[in-house]
């Protein structure tokens, strides 16, 4: 990805000063926990008209329970996060590669034919062999 500090920017985590973030500081960042607004930021960025996606990245109950239970600094578990990171990745690059909002989410959304027929968003939130599949779509559209 060209932009790291794009990525750092939709997580809602500081960039280093290059804009690059290593990735072994990105796994012990995920680790020490992601701040949850990072659940809001990828949905929003990825599916704004859709109220629920944020519950594709981590369960309702999840969600609620650590928002009410926060004083502002709830955090993500690393499971939960190395989701949210994964679909943060595959909705930059497909930004990247359509260069419009709307199009990357046309392309997220869209059943492609080297996917199984399904869209690639499915395949991304379904494990984490799904990211890398997405991203290699959204390379060649």
């Amino acid at each position: 990805m060209k932009n790291e500090s794009a990525l750092a920017d939709l997580l809602g985590i500081a960039p280093y000063a290059s804009g690059a973030i290593p990735q072994s500081e990105m796994v012990a960042r995920i680790n020490a926990g992601l701040p949850i607004g990072a659940v809001a930021r990828v949905a929003t960025a990825v599916a704004p008209d859709d109220r629920t996606f944020a519950f594709h990245l981590v369960k309702r109950a999840t969600l609620h329970r650590r928002r009410s239970a926060s004083t502002g600094d709830a955090t993500l578990s690393a499971l939960e996060g190395a989701k949210v990171v994964r679909v943060a990745r595959v909705w930059e690059m497909a930004c990247e590669v359509w260069k419009d909002d709307d199009a990357a989410r046309d392309f997220l959304r869209r059943p492609h034919p080297l996917l199984e027929g399904r869209p690639p968003i499915d395949v991304v939130l379904e494990s984490e062999f799904g990211g890398p599949r997405g991203r290699g779509r959204a390379r060649a559209p």
